[in-house]
């Protein structure tokens, strides 16, 4: 079992904003959606572009800045095929600390 890494406070990522961490040797993206955290990879699958730089909507998808391209931050799948997907991690609240676990 892997440990938790902390990579942000709470209060620091509002809500529906996401922000790129480094966890471990992985860049990741941590989103705030519906006063839940999420984490998921930062590259789009498609041609690399920083999911991080991309925009939240209310549904809990991230469009990819390059070419549109939309994830749920939930669950990773690409909305417009839900066979592929980025990785998504657990994520944890200790105290005031965002913790990601990093398989």
């Amino acid at each position: 079992m892997s440990d938790f890494i902390t990579v942000a406070k709470v209060g620091s990522l509002a809500e529906g904003e996401g922000m790129t961490v480094e966890a471990g040797d992985k860049m990741l993206v941590l989103f705030h959606h519906n006063g839940e955290y999420y984490a998921i990879d930062d590259l789009c699958p498609h041609q690399g572009a920083s999911l991080g730089a991309g925009h939240l909507d209310e549904e809990g998808a991230v469009t990819c800045p390059w070419h549109a391209w939309r994830f749920s931050v939930c669950d990773g799948t690409w909305c417009d095929n839900p066979r592929l997907k980025v990785d998504t991690y657990e994520v944890r609240v200790e105290g005031d600390e965002i913790q990601l676990r990093i398989d």
